[in-house]
């Protein structure tokens, strides 16, 4: 099986923590040239002189908030003005939308949403997509969330875009595959991450429930027992992200420990 990446250049998104990292990591220990994308300095510094150099890779980054889209395409035109080789992988990858009642949810909540993940997303695929169809060969690789195959309860914003972000992609990988480009989504279950435990503070806050309790009901509804670990998922989007995976293409691959009610 060929999971050899050396002389591939991959870029990640939000690859200074939690998921993110864990890709990062994993790509550079298969033999990826890693490229970050994060909007603080000091931890993407921090970030790409750790990354693993297997095979004496210099890993770099690029500063930009998802925020603001139109600085986002600034600084990609830039950099890959002086990169004109561009990226064999693409990872999208960024922190949830916070949680709550979808009937709560403000307009200016789904519109910066919808800007962060589906603008922001499709800016990076753009940048990038036209030196992989020169060269005949591109990964895209979307970290997006279970809930894209079935929404999950207090979550209303979230579950709406991730949909949005799931149908873009699909879109993506019809267009693409003529080009040796393939596109699909990785679908993270209940994994450790600072966003995870955020979201069972608040609950606890809400609910009264302790942590502990909070977390004994959410691994209940997990066939594993467990919540996963960054690694875990990681090692997913380097599949897909591999040459071996060439004839996988617009699918969804829950990482969820069994948990999706459907298949």
């Amino acid at each position: 099986m060929d999971l050899n990446l050396v002389s591939q250049r991959a870029l990640v998104g939000g690859g200074t923590q939690g998921i993110g990292r864990a890709v990062a990591e994993e790509l550079a220990l298969a033999g990826a040239t890693v490229t970050l994308l994060a909007r603080n300095e000091a931890s993407l510094q921090q970030t790409a002189a750790e990354l693993p150099t297997p095979n004496g890779q210099t890993h770099d980054y690029i500063i930009a908030d998802f925020s603001t889209p139109d600085v986002l395409a600034q600084q990609l035109s830039r950099y890959l003005a002086a990169h004109p080789e561009g990226f064999h992988i693409l990872v999208n990858n960024t922190g949830g939308p916070a949680g709550g009642p979808i009937i709560e949810a403000s307009v200016d909540a789904f519109r910066a949403a919808f800007e962060q993940h589906v603008v922001c997303n499709h800016l990076l695929a753009q940048a990038v997509v036209p030196s992989m169809q020169a060269r005949g060969y591109g990964r895209i690789v979307n970290v997006i969330s279970t809930s894209v195959k079935q929404p999950l309860p207090n979550l209303g914003v979230s579950n709406t875009i991730r949909g949005a972000v799931g149908n873009w992609a699909k879109t993506l990988a019809n267009e693409l595959a003529i080009n040796g480009i393939t596109v699909n989504n990785v679908l993270p279950g209940a994994t450790v991450t600072q966003r995870h435990t955020s979201l069972i503070e608040k609950k606890a806050e809400q609910t009264g429930q302790s942590i502990e309790q909070i977390e004994a009901g959410m691994r209940k509804q997990i066939p594993t027992g467990r919540f996963a670990e960054s690694k875990e998922v990681a090692a997913a989007v380097v599949f897909l992200a591999s040459p071996a995976a060439g004839y996988i293409n617009g699918i969804n691959v829950p990482v969820d420990g069994g948990r999706t009610g459907n298949l």
